[in-house]
């Protein structure tokens, strides 16, 4: 192991302890590089599925015979990343399958350089059934990634390894990678995102298994997960939950979903008014990729513009591409009460509001509150607020009465 791989990876374990988790950032420009190390990653990696997504293009281009993808790495990497950034090491997205470079001399090239390691991307993992056999029967096999995590290690490069199951994690293992990454597949989320994602409690399943295996071999190895349902910092706090895992690597997390959500709210707020309120743009969009309290805020923002419509925990589950489950207890974790508890008591709030400050029939009064079934309505507010809504009303106007005598 060279000095200067040494040195990163010891940087990478002094992060992992005063911070706890280490990011990569895939960026596909020198734009998204800068600013993700100003953020605070603590390394980027160049990879042609970058390069594509920055493009307006799925990441699965990369994959495609439409480029070499390692003279796109090259070419751009080169020419925005390295210069772009100052202190963080640049990972080369190595296609150890391409059957037409020489491993051990290509990768000697990415060295000269200036990247400080290669990543096996794009990787022969992402495919399966029959493709995937007609590729291994041409001696093009993850074993050739392998192979390149080997040769890198030997030269002094950082290695980080994507795997997607335990035995590929061992066999990256014993060629010396120096982080073992699970991908779980194509990211899911914004507009050009992957259909076809595991659960987060099915990841999460997948790379405990994985990471435990590597223990046995290594525990000493960096463990961090890629890709699938993870495109919120929610969704990796998921991962962390009780886990040893070190950190993530994110591409269209940090770069396209981002891009895809400012740019369109943007767009739309200039097509409907010329008076663009900017602190309210920035909150929705941080809305969009926040903490568990600005889930929770939004949770209570949307039920505070629907509550006269029909509102679940499994719609909002969807829109947030949450977990149920998960949004239920988070919510009544950071508000106190269950969801449904709490918008039954906005609504009876709401229809109190209502009967005191408008002459509206009580009937009207359930519709304007979410209740097409007044009878519903009315049992409902008074299990609530001890009465019905006709004692209610009465009991309001023989004060209001009362107050106008005493004026």
């Amino acid at each position: 192991m060279t000095s200067v791989q040494s040195e990163i990876i010891t940087r990478l374990k002094k992060q992992i302890k005063t911070d706890r988790h280490i990011i990569g950032v895939a960026a596909g420009s020198g734009l998204t590089a800068r600013y993700a190390e100003a953020g605070g990653a603590d390394f980027i990696l160049a990879l042609s599925s970058g390069y594509f997504r920055q493009r307006g293009v799925s990441s699965l281009a990369g994959y495609l015979a439409i480029a070499n993808s390692n003279q796109i790495v090259m070419d751009f990497a080169r020419k925005e990343i390295i210069p772009a950034i100052k202190e963080i090491p640049t990972i080369f997205g190595l296609s150890a399958t391409d059957p037409m470079i020489h491993l051990e001399s290509y990768i000697k090239e990415i060295k000269e350089n200036g990247f400080a390691g290669i990543n096996n991307y794009p990787t022969i993992g992402l495919f399966d059934g029959e493709f995937r056999k007609g590729l291994e029967s041409q001696g093009i096999t993850f074993d050739r990634e392998v192979q390149a995590i080997e040769i890198a290690n030997k030269q002094g490069l950082l290695t980080v390894a994507f795997v997607f199951n335990t035995e590929q994690a061992i066999k990256m293992i014993h060629a010396g990678a120096d982080i073992i990454c699970v991908h779980l597949g194509l990211t899911s989320g914004g507009i050009l995102g992957g259909r076809q994602i595991k659960s987060l409690q099915a990841a999460k399943k997948l790379a405990v298994s994985i990471f435990d295996a590597c223990n046995k071999v290594n525990p000493e190895v960096i463990k961090m997960v890629y890709g699938g349902p993870l495109n919120k910092p929610i969704d990796v706090q998921f991962m962390y939950d009780d886990t040893k895992i070190n950190g993530f690597i994110g591409g269209s997390a940090f770069e396209r979903i981002p891009a895809e959500q400012a740019i369109l709210k943007v767009t739309e707020s200039f097509k409907s008014t010329l008076d663009i309120h900017y602190d309210a743009l920035i909150q929705k969009i941080i809305d969009g990729i926040g903490s568990n309290e600005d889930y929770v805020d939004f949770v209570k923002e949307y039920i505070q513009l629907h509550y006269n419509e029909e509102i679940t925990l499994n719609e909002l589950s969807e829109i947030l591409n949450l977990n149920r489950s998960y949004l239920s207890t988070l919510f009544k974790n950071k508000v106190g009460v269950p969801f449904q508890s709490y918008l039954v008591q906005f609504r009876m709030s709401r229809a109190c509001e209502i009967i005191k400050e408008e002459k509206v029939l009580l009937k009207n009064v359930a519709d304007m509150v979410g209740y097409t079934d007044y009878v519903h309505f009315s049992k409902i507010f008074k299990r609530t607020k001890g009465m019905s809504p006709k004692n209610y009303a009465n009991k309001y106007k023989v004060s209001k009465s009362y107050d106008r005598m005493k004026s």
